[in-house]
């Protein structure tokens, strides 16, 4: 850690969003794999007798481990991590050094701030990280089999073009940029209302965070549900869904409002409990490296 204080301050931001980003992809991915496959179109009919749509999140979480036993729930985890690690880093250097230049550097940020500059750090770390999002997608999905990130980088730009690494860009933004705004105001909202000695105290503090993460996770991810529904079915049907409207108009007349908030619930843990915990290890790691 004498070796990391040395460091810039935004590159050991980006060092300690990317540490705290690896160990919650990878213990999370079985749900973002079951969200992905419940919001895949194509696993989905609905049922003549009572109209509901099947199958269910259980019923996907057992067939896969029935098919591809217990390591298919890992299914799709190399793009994971290649977007997730890096990607949480770039969010937190991108929020460190936006917070620094507002003079903000150790201050507890407004409500409005704090939506402002999570919509703005995710919106940096969500267009540059825009291709390995699409594959991460096509990977969980089980529609392509890609055989490793290179190839299917290669065979997406070979097949699509530019476009094919693109698709799903505006619900991607507009699932993460407000997730992340709203996440963060709700985070440093509830941060503010405990009293500082638990905070403060190395007994409670890391108990603290991750309660405030819950909190803001679970308000902030049924927010953004419906975009994510359209990202997915964009990124896995470019030809079918050219255009956000386009997959709105089929969500809508296809299953209605509920076809919105598909995946909803694994989704909802995996970014709650994810972000939770990188937020509880970035901020113990940037107590460790001097960031506070």
């Amino acid at each position: 850690m004498d070796i990391v204080a040395n460091y810039h301050p935004v590159f050991k931001a980006f060092l300690a969003g990317s540490f705290s980003g690896t160990f919650s992809t990878i213990l999370f991915q079985p749900l973002d794999l079951v969200k992905t496959r419940l919001q895949n179109p194509g696993h989905h009919v609905v049922a003549a007798v009572n109209s509901r749509i099947q199958p269910g999140m259980i019923t996907i979480f057992v067939n896969i481990v029935r098919q591809e036993q217990i390591v298919g729930l890992w299914r799709g985890m190399v793009p994971s991590v290649a977007r997730c690690v890096p990607g949480v880093g770039l969010y937190f250097s991108s929020l460190h050094w936006l917070k620094s230049k507002r003079g903000k550097g150790r201050q507890e940020l407004g409500a409005m701030e704090a939506v402002a500059l999570g919509v703005v750090a995710r919106t940096m770390s969500g267009v540059a990280l825009i291709p390995i999002t699409v594959i991460k997608t096509r990977y969980e999905s089980g529609v392509y089999k890609y055989n490793s990130l290179g190839g299917a980088l290669k065979a997406i730009y070979k097949a699509e073009g530019i476009r094919g690494l693109s698709c799903g860009l505006g619900p991607t933004l507009a699932r993460d940029a407000p997730f992340s705004g709203l996440y963060l105001m709700f985070y440093s909202q509830t941060k503010q209302a405990v009293p500082k000695e638990y905070l403060q105290s190395p007994a409670t503090a890391s108990l603290v965070h991750f309660s405030c993460g819950i909190v803001a996770g679970i308000a902030a991810s049924l927010a953004t549900n419906p975009a994510d529904v359209l990202k997915t079915n964009m990124q896995l049907y470019p030809d079918k869904f050219p255009s956000a409207f386009s997959a709105a108009v089929y969500v809508q007349q296809t299953y209605g409002l509920k076809g919105y908030f598909k995946g909803a619930v694994p989704r909802m843990l995996r970014r709650t409990l994810m972000a939770a915990m990188a937020w509880t290890v970035f901020e113990e790691i940037t107590r460790s490296i001097g960031l506070k």
